[in-house]
């Protein structure tokens, strides 16, 4: 398997600096219940403003509803699929546009479901799992297939297994697969004191 250890300015821990998001799955290998579970369990944990828990997972298991999960595949934009196709488990992140304590709009909705999809995906790491987060879906589509009530955005599709050898990915994605991790540096994003202000 490729791992890909982040090669970081400063030492971070090791569940971190570990996960990435690769495209090759094993299809022949599924996730046990238990484990699957448990990231939902992680995600489920994420902080959120005013503890609101925005989020909504659709959890599609091919071993388990064959019909939710091509359904979930259609979704995926077309290029995705030719790797996604062997995902075990598919699912969709959704945020609830309102809060539930007083039905005023939640613009903190999208960011928080973003942390629950990063506590998922590092308990997938934790596990031995793989996950990956794709922004190459049809939303319309979602929202008709999945049946999504008004007053939320479908956010991110998200592919869950176990990791594969590069070499059963096609070339054009098995570079991707084998290129060296990168991230801005840390002076790039972050800055001291005002926007701009140097870090030391």
């Amino acid at each position: 398997m490729q791992h890909k250890l982040a090669t970081t300015q400063v030492k971070i821990h090791d569940l971190i600096a570990s996960r990435w998001s690769p495209r090759a799955f094993d299809p022949d290998k599924p996730v046990d219940h238990g484990d699957l579970m448990a990231l939902l369990e992680a995600a489920r944990w994420a902080p959120s403003c005013f503890n609101d828990q925005p989020w909504r997972f659709i959890v599609c298991v091919r071993a388990n509803d064959e019909n939710a999960w091509q359904d979930a595949l259609e979704v995926v934009a077309e290029k995705n699929r030719l790797w996604a196709k062997n995902a075990p488990v598919l699912m969709l992140s959704v945020a609830m546009a309102d809060f539930n304590h007083n039905g005023k709009p939640n613009r903190w909705a999208m960011y928080d479901t973003g942390a629950a999809a990063v506590s998922l995906c590092l308990q997938a790491n934790a596990l031995g799992l793989v996950a990956h987060q794709m922004g190459g879906f049809d939303a319309d589509k979602a929202r008709q297939v999945f049946k999504l009530p008004d007053g939320c955005t479908p956010m991110a599709m998200m592919a869950i297994g176990y990791q594969a050898e590069a070499e059963t990915l096609a070339d054009d994605f098995k570079s991707a697969e084998l290129a060296e991790r990168s991230r801005f540096p840390l002076q790039q994003c972050f800055y001291s004191g005002g926007w701009g202000g140097e870090l030391e």
